[in-house]
């Protein structure tokens, strides 16, 4: 697939495509809007688990982003997704946020220290030893190791901070044992958003930032992929790889139709 005119679902990846710093980027509302306007199925991918959909569509109402909560997309949701479809009512181990826990418990699982089916580890800003102490032990005992993504670092106003990537391997490093990660790069995160849209690959579309996350798992998934250039990825960036997406955008501005449009009277 490599014709836009053929898309009818479109995924995106929220932060370095829509926002930055909870600022939108240039075409981002006008292109939300569009979407809303013209019926087109649509979801907004994030690798964050600390903040429920609920949560996010507040914060990116009040940053100018109408983006309802049911078009929103998490790496929790994704993750308690999985989780639900292996073992149905299932307990689980979490070190996490709000965003995480709520998805688990929405989806039928019970939290429990206690001889739990999985250890799942998501972000957090309050990451405790004793909680991490805790999940090492449970993963010894033979609990299932899961992590919501992989990203090893995130962004904050000081720089870089250790994400879940980083704890992981801590934990990894300790037990011998590595997480199925669920969120971005896995394909099978995109394969639950399609699902939850009721799309087909064969005409949806991934628009992310990122060339070893976003663009790589949209190929795998068999996506028609664009990358812009509003996040981390530039011409050097994308030289590292032997791939390369269908489209290359200087920015979401580039997908807003200037053609007015027709409503039935």
């Amino acid at each position: 697939m490599s014709d836009r005119r053929e898309i009818e679902c479109w995924l995106t990846d929220m932060d370095g495509v829509l926002v930055h710093e909870n600022t939108p980027l240039p075409g981002a509302v006008e292109l939300i809007a569009q979407w809303r306007d013209t019926g087109t199925p649509f979801l907004v991918l994030t690798n964050n688990s600390i903040f429920t959909p609920r949560d996010l569509a507040a914060r990116l109402r009040a940053s100018g982003l109408d983006v309802p909560e049911e078009s929103i997309w998490t790496s929790a949701l994704a993750t308690a997704d999985f989780c639900a479809s292996q073992i149905p009512g299932g307990r689980a181990y979490v070190i996490g946020e709000a965003g995480l826990t709520t998805a688990l418990h929405e989806a039928g699982f019970i939290m429990t220290e206690t001889d739990p089916d999985y250890v799942v580890v998501g972000e957090t800003r309050n990451y405790s030893f004793d909680a991490i102490t805790k999940a090492i032990r449970l993963i010894g005992q033979g609990a299932r190791f899961i992590a919501t993504n992989p990203d090893a670092t995130g962004p904050s106003a000081d720089g870089p901070m250790p994400a879940t990537g980083a704890i992981s391997a801590l934990i990894t490093k300790a037990t011998g044992k590595e997480p199925y990660v669920v969120g971005k790069p896995n394909p099978m995160r995109f394969r639950s958003a399609r699902n939850r849209l009721g799309a087909h690959s064969e005409n949806t579309a991934m628009i992310g930032d990122r060339m070893d996350t976003d663009i790589v798992a949209g190929i795998v998934a068999g996506l028609h992929t664009v990358l812009v250039l509003t996040g981390i990825s530039d011409d050097n960036e994308i030289a590292k790889y032997p791939f390369r997406p269908d489209e290359i955008l200087a920015g979401v501005h580039e997908l807003v139709s200037t053609t007015p449009i027709e409503t039935e009277l």
